[in-house]
């Protein structure tokens, strides 16, 4: 479940690319019978889009479509995103809203960690919009988060996928000093599309910035995934991984890009769960603690699992 704490309107900032366009109407291919799945149902996906509705929460669950809803909301798996509902970027995958973003809300961490604490979450997700407009990219507000979920719910394990903070010089090591479990930043796609697909990034920045992660704080796990089906040859996903691997990523996730409206990039095709396996059987030879490929893996599905499983991983290399 992936929650936005609304914020306060404040001075607007004008996006540097105000559509989400790669071209109009693009069309994808039909959706193959693995990429399917059931219209959820259950009790406990009901019970939680109740609090949800309740509460007054957006979600991105609902507004991206994500395929896995209704495992995730029966389970009452929560991914909070801070800083607001509005990006300052218009990437060509994601259906997230661009445009001028509100103030922080200065309580918000602290609502998160209620939150935190009310759902009885063991392992919690918190992710953010892109924050260009900030003088620090929310360095400092995701470290008021951290530490406001340490305080309220001491036994909890936090994962945090964040922006690139491109340009903001020294945001990383704010973040990565409040100490979460898992710091993720996906890198989204093979270099030759960035231009396409996410072109308000830099690929070797986003290497970078994982890589330093490890030298600030090696006992942090770091964590990268990329989509597929936009575009890219197989060689380019095995650099990636090689090049992740040099900057010391303990977790690989690869999962089937979907086209959110046809306002956004198009799927140029579907990956078989066979390819998949086949990622994931290579990622592993390279080193990775711990690889998710399948096409429905999402950054945040299975995270608390996941983390277990990180932990297993490493205790096992120690020993």
């Amino acid at each position: 479940m992936v929650v936005i704490v609304d914020t306060v309107s404040a001075t607007p900032v004008r996006p540097r690319h105000p559509e989400k366009v790669n071209r109009p109407d693009a069309l994808s291919p039909p959706k193959p019978d693995w990429i399917r799945v059931r219209a959820p149902t259950t009790r406990g996906y009901a019970d939680t889009r109740n609090i949800v509705k309740e509460n007054g929460l957006v979600t991105v669950c609902e507004e991206a479509g994500c395929p896995n809803i209704g495992e995730c909301w029966d389970k009452k798996h929560a991914t909070f995103m801070i800083m607001g509902d509005t990006c300052t970027r218009a990437c060509a995958f994601c259906n997230v809203k661009t445009g001028m973003p509100g103030a922080l809300d200065a309580n918000e961490p602290e609502y998160v960690a209620e939150a935190t604490f009310k759902l009885g979450l063991k392992h919690v997700v918190v992710t953010s919009v892109d924050r260009d407009d900030l003088t620090d990219g929310g360095a400092e507000h995701f470290a008021r988060t951290i530490r406001a979920i340490r305080a309220r719910c001491p036994e909890t394990s936090i994962e945090i996928l964040t922006p690139d903070f491109l340009r903001k010089d020294g945001a990383l090591e704010v973040v990565a000093a409040a100490k979460p479990d898992v710091f993720n930043h996906n890198l989204e796609t093979v270099p030759s599309r960035y231009l396409n697909v996410r072109p308000g990034a830099r690929y070797f920045h986003s290497i970078r910035l994982l890589q330093r992660v490890k030298e600030v704080d090696p006992s942090i796990f770091t964590k990268s995934g990329i989509m597929v089906g936009l575009g890219e040859e197989r060689h380019e996903v095995l650099q990636v991984m090689d090049d992740l691997r040099s900057a010391d990523v303990d977790f690989l996730t690869i999962g089937q890009y979907l086209q959110p409206t046809r306002k956004h990039h198009a799927v140029m095709r579907y990956v078989t769960p066979d390819e998949f396996a086949g990622y994931e059987k290579v990622a592993y030879t390279k080193g990775f603690l711990m690889v998710s490929a399948s096409p429905l893996t999402r950054s945040s599905h299975h995270a608390g699992e996941d983390f277990a499983r990180l932990q297993a991983a490493r205790a096992a290399i120690i020993r």
